[in-house]
C-alpha cells in the first residue's frame, strides 16, 4: 500500500528516490516525504499532503547534495492525513529518520514504555513509536560501550509485534541505510557502488535488473559498496540475487491516457505469456512445469481450497465452478482474511492454492502461513518472480503479465482466469477426460488472443453506454454458472474507480431481496453466453423489464434474445466455456473505465485504495 524508496551510493540520492516514489504513485497514498543526509551529515526532511509532486513546494531534488535518502508515499492507517503524519519520522532527539509500511499492533505498549522515558511524540502514527524506540535503544547501548546502528534496531523490533518494511537512516552513520522486513515487502536493488531499497520493483528497474528479496525478520545494513543482511539473532544470511523480467518500457503509459486503458489492451498477449510453454507435446492438455513437486501427490488429492482477496477471490470463484466440472474434485474458495482464523475440518488430502498478483497480499500470506502450520501442500500462483509467495509455497504457477500499474486489476485478473481454466482441464485430463476434450480446450486456448482482439473492439460502443448511464448511482450485476465470478468482479470494477455502488449476484438470487432495488434508476448488467440456461435467465429479464429497470446485456451472437428488449446489447465473440468468462469480463472492464471517466474520477489512483495491500 504505502511505498519505500531509499538510496546510497554515488548519484546524488534526491531525485533518485523522488523519480521512484513517481513510479509508485499506483500503489494508493495520501501524502509523501523525503529524508536526506546531507553533505554535512545532518538530516533534511521535507514532507507534504497529497501527491508526491506536492514535495516541490518544499524543495528542488537536484538541487540536494545528498547520496543517501530515503523517501516514502503514505496510505493513512494510524492518524489522520497531515503532514505530521506523514513519514518520514524523525526520533525525539534527532539521531533517526525512519520509513515505515505496515502496522506495528502492540503501539500502544511501546509508546506508553517510551512515555515513562521521557519520550515525546508530535504524530498519530505507530511508525514514530519505532523511531523513537529504536534511539531509546542506541542510547541506551551508548552508556556503556560504543552504540551499533544494527543492534539498536535489532534490539527495537525484537520487542515489536505486527508487520513492517522498514528504511532507517542514523544520523551518526551518515554513509550507512539499513532496511528491514517482516510482513511486508522490501527488496534491495544491487547497482554500481550503490544500493537501492524499495517497496516495489517498479521503483528502481530503470538503475538496476538485479534485486535481492528479503525475507521476514531479516535486516540488511548497505553503504555504496557494501551490503550485510542478517535475522534478528544476528545470524548472517547468504541472499539469492533474482533478475526482475521486465523493462522499465513495460511500466509506461505510451500513447495510452491511463495504465488501465493500456493494460485492458494487453490482455491478448498477456494470455499468449499465460499459455507459452504451457501445453502438452501432442496439444491434447495444458502442462505446468512448476507443478512438478508436487509429483503424483495430484491423484491423492480429494479437496482443494482456494485462498485470495479482492479480483484473485474471484478468479478463485471461476476455478470453483471450472475444476468441480472437469476434474470432479470438491472445490472451497476462502477469503484469505478468513481462513488464518476458521478451524475448517480439512482432510490431509487436501491441496491449498493461494493467488495473488503481487505475490505479497498480507492477508493471503498469513493464510499461507496457516496452511504451511497445518501440513497441507500448498501451491501458489503470483505475478511477481522473488516475491514471497513464490518462495513460501511448495510450488506454483507465474502468470508472466508484465507489470500492472493500475490499482483495479484488469490483465492480472483475466491472466489468473486463463491459467485457472487452464488447471482445471489440467486436473481433468489427469483424472477422466478424454483426448478429444482436451484437443478441444488447447484449440480454444490458442485462438483465444484474436478473440480477444475482437471484443477490444467493442470499447466506443461500450463508451457510449457509458455516456447514458453514467449519472446512475447503483448498479446491479447478474450472471449464472461461470458467469456469476465475472458479475462480482463487474460490480467491483465500477466501485473501484467510478465510486458507484455495485453488486453482483447470481442471476436466480435477484429474486431473493436484490429485485427491491430494481427501478428505472437502477440499471442491470447480465451476461448470458450460455444458450442451455438462457430461457431461465430470460426470466429474470421480463422480472426486471417489468418494474421498468434498464437493461445492458452482454452475451453471444447465440443468444436467442431480441435486443430491442434491453436498452443496450453488447456481442462478444464465442469460444469454450471454459474461456468464455475471459471475453465477458472485457466490457466489465471498459464499462466502469468509461463511467469514471465521465465522472470525473481518477483512474489509475482512485480514492482509499492501493494496489498491493500490506495491512490486514
Amino acid at each position: 500500500m504505502c511505498g519505500i524508496v531509499g538510496y546510497v551510493g554515488r548519484r546524488p540520492a534526491a531525485p533518485l528516490i523522488f523519480e521512484g516514489l513517481q513510479h509508485l504513485e499506483y500503489r494508493g497514498y495520501d501524502s509523501a516525504g523525503i529524508g536526506l543526509i546531507k553533505a554535512d551529515d545532518t538530516f533534511e526532511l521535507y514532507r507534504n499532503v497529497g501527491r508526491v509532486a506536492a514535495l516541490l513546494e518544499c524543495f528542488e531534488p537536484r538541487q540536494s547534495d545528498s547520496h543517501v535518502g530515503i523517501g516514502h508515499t503514505r496510505w493513512a492507517t494510524h492518524g489522520a492525513v497531515s503532514v505530521l503524519n506523514a513519514h518520514p519520522h524523525r526520533s525525539y532527539h534527532g539521531d533517526f529518520l525512519l520509513v515505515h509500511n505496515g502496522v506495528i499492533e502492540n503501539f500502544k505498549t511501546l509508546k506508553s514504555f517510551l512515555l515513562e522515558k521521557d519520550y515525546a511524540f508530535y504524530s498519530d502514527t505507530d511508525t514514530e513509536i519505532l523511531a523513537n524506540l529504536i534511539e531509546f535503544y542506541y542510547q541506551q547501548q551508548a552508556t556503556t560501550e560504543p552504540a551499533s546502528f544494527l543492534q539498536a534496531v535489532q534490539e527495537a523490533l525484537r520487542h515489536v509485534q505486527g508487520t513492517y518494511g522498514l528504511a532507517v537512516l542514523c544520523q551518526d552513520c551518515p554513509n550507512h541505510l539499513l532496511a528491514a522486513r517482516n510482513g511486508s515487502p522490501l527488496l534491495i536493488g544491487i547497482g554500481d557502488n550503490e544500493h537501492i531499497v524499495a517497496s516495489d520493483a517498479a521503483a528502481i528497474v530503470t538503475y538496476t535488473s538485479q534485486v535481492i528479496y528479503l525475507r521476514d525478520r531479516e535486516i540488511a545494513l548497505m553503504s555504496s559498496d557494501d551490503l550485510q543482511i542478517c535475522t534478528l539473532q544476528s545470524e548472517n544470511v547468504s541472499a539469492e540475487v533474482c533478475t526482475i523480467d521486465w523493462s522499465p518500457e513495460e511500466a509506461e503509459r505510451g500513447q495510452h491516457e491511463h495504465y488501465m486503458h493500456k493494460e485492458i489492451y494487453e490482455q491478448a498477449q498477456v494470455i499468449v505469456n499465460a499459455i507459452r510453454g504451457h501445453i502438452s507435446d501432442d496439444f491434447s492438455s495444458p502442462r505446468f512445469g512448476g507443478l512438478a513437486p508436487l509429483g503424483n501427490r495430484w491423484n491423492e488429492i480429494d479437496r482443494i481450497v482456494f485462498c485470495a482477496c479482492g479480483s484473485a477471490w474471484h478468479a478463485c470463484l471461476e476455478a470453483e465452478y471450472l475444476i468441480e466440472h472437469y476434474a470432479h474434485i470438491p472445490v472451497e474458495v476462502e477469503y484469505a482474511s478468513e481462513f488464518r482464523y476458521r478451524n475448517a475440518p480439512l482432510s490431509k488430502r487436501t491441496l491449498v492454492v493461494v493467488v495473488s498478483q503481487s505475490g505479497e497480499t498480507l492477508d493471503t500470506l498469513a493464510a499461507l502461513a496457516e496452511a504451511k502450520r497445518r501440513g497441507y501442500p500448498v501451491v501458489g500462483i503470483t505475478n511477481v518472480v522473488g516475491s514471497t509467495i513464490s518462495r513460501e509455497t511448495d510450488c506454483g504457477i507465474y502468470q508472466h503479465a508484465g507489470p500492472e500499474i493500475g490499482v483495479a486489476s484488469t490483465k492480472a485478473f483475466t491472466s489468473q482466469l486463463c491459467i485457472l481454466a487452464m488447471l482445471a482441464v489440467y486436473l481433468g485430463r489427469l483424472r477422466h477426460m478424454d483426448y478429444t476434450e482436451g484437443v478441444s480446450f488447447i484449440q480454444a486456448l490458442q485462438e483465444l488472443p484474436q478473440k480477444i482482439e475482437e471484443t477490444l473492439l467493442l470499447e466506443q460502443q461500450i463508451s457510449e453506454i457509458a455516456q447514458r448511464y453514467y449519472q446512475s448511482e447503483q448498479f446491479l450485476f447478474l450472471g449464472r454458472q461461470t458467469l456469476f465470478p465475472v458479475a462480482l468482479e463487474g460490480a467491483l470494477k465500477l466501485k473501484e474507480i467510478a465510486y458507484v455502488y455495485a453488486q453482483g449476484y447470481p442471476s436466480a438470487e435477484m429474486k431473493h431481496g436484490p429485485i427491491a432495488l430494481v427501478s428505472k434508476e437502477c440499471p442491470t448488467v447480465i451476461f448470458a453466453t450460455q444458450a442451455a440456461i438462457f430461457p431461465k435467465t430470460l426470466s429474470n429479464i421480463q422480472e426486471i423489464r417489468a418494474r421498468n429497470g434498464p437493461i445492458i446485456m452482454v452475451a453471444t451472437g447465440e443468444i436467442p434474445m431480441d435486443p430491442s428488449e434491453s436498452e443496450a446489447f453488447v456481442i462478444i465473440p464465442k469460444t469454450h466455456p471454459a474461456l468464455q468468462p475471459i471475453l465477458a469480463t472485457i466490457p466489465a472492464q471498459f464499462f466502469a473505465y468509461h463511467m469514471a471517466l465521465r465522472r470525473g474520477c481518477d483512474v489509475d489512483k482512485p480514492r482509499n485504495l492501493a494496489k498491493s495491500v500490506t495491512v490486514e
